[in-house]
């Protein structure tokens, strides 16, 4: 191998452990809460938004550096080249770099309930942040039984969307809980994808994910099934008069939904090639909250 092939493959290494894409996942419930709000309430705190969605983008950090400290103590990520551990070999230094990352994060959601006089907001966070410490951090480990996506449903579903309302309003909202359902199903996807090529290796570190529990082809089908509820979900609370109608724009996600549903499908059991499955959920996930939340915005106008 060149010089210049070790470079480029070492770059896609730090790509691939950094995960641009999956910082989505920190900004959508923040989105869509703050689009509800502002299709209820007619307001919108862009200086609140914009701190929201650093410091959401920082916590989200810590959650994913954390988790490969967390997982090189158990033995999990002893083939995953991409981990910042095995990257660096300085399991310390990532350790306090994300909790750099997660007091810089919270240190900006500090500050928004400092600006509005109301701790509400930074409660729904540290709760979100104890969820995540629960799903990898010990001695909960809950996402070695199986228990990561029920997690990650409540952490960016219904706390991470009313917190984004709330952010903005001070108040609760019906309607932004129902748009959470949606937001906190998509963002499970994205875990429940990256079980797949990964069986092996859970199997022999003791982690009892959902696909080692149901085996590839049954959450194949799971698969399909939850993704395609959101479009239901969404079609249900239009004729409820929770949505308006234009936030069926979401439904432009289909695309992206019928190719990761016939990827996961064709590929469940070659570990290669489903690999990148998780990466066509995080398409599936932005698309949908993103329109989702443009529906919103232009009912609001």
């Amino acid at each position: 191998m060149t010089t210049k092939q070790i470079s480029h493959t070492k770059i896609k290494l730090w790509m691939a452990a950094i995960k641009p894409p999956m910082y989505s996942v920190a900004i959508m419930p923040i989105w869509v809460g703050s689009a509800v709000a502002f299709a209820e309430n007619k307001v919108f705190n862009l200086a609140v938004f914009s701190t929201f969605i650093f410091a959401a983008i920082l916590i989200l950090a810590w959650e994913n550096i954390s988790n490969d400290v967390f997982d090189s103590e158990t033995g999990i990520d002893v083939n995953k080249h991409h981990s910042l551990v095995n990257l660096t070999g300085k399991k310390a230094l990532v350790f306090w770099l994300g909790n750099l990352c997660l007091v810089s994060g919270l240190s900006g959601i500090l500050a928004i309930a400092t600006w509005q006089q109301d701790p509400t907001v930074i409660g729904i966070i540290l709760l979100c942040c104890g969820l995540g410490y629960m799903y990898q951090g010990p001695p909960f480990r809950l996402g070695y039984q199986g228990l990561g996506e029920i997690l990650c449903f409540f952490a960016f579903g219904p706390l991470g969307v009313s917190a984004g309302y709330y952010s903005q309003t001070q108040t609760w909202s019906i309607t932004s809980l129902a748009a959470s359902v949606i937001v906190g199903i998509v963002t499970s996807l994205i875990l429940f994808c990256s079980h797949f090529h990964q069986v092996d290796d859970d199997i022999k570190a003791g982690k009892r994910s959902p696909i080692v529990r149901l085996g590839t082809a049954n959450g194949a089908k799971v698969l399909t099934w939850f993704t395609a509820s959101i479009y239901p979900f969404s079609l249900l609370f239009v004729i409820l008069g929770f949505f308006p109608v234009w936030t069926l724009l979401s439904w432009l996600s289909l695309p992206y939904t019928f190719k990761l549903c016939r990827h996961v499908q064709q590929n469940h059991n070659q570990p290669e090639k489903v690999s990148n499955c998780k990466f066509i959920a995080v398409a599936v996930h932005f698309w949908s909250c993103l329109l989702l939340g443009v529906g919103f915005v232009i009912a609001g106008i």
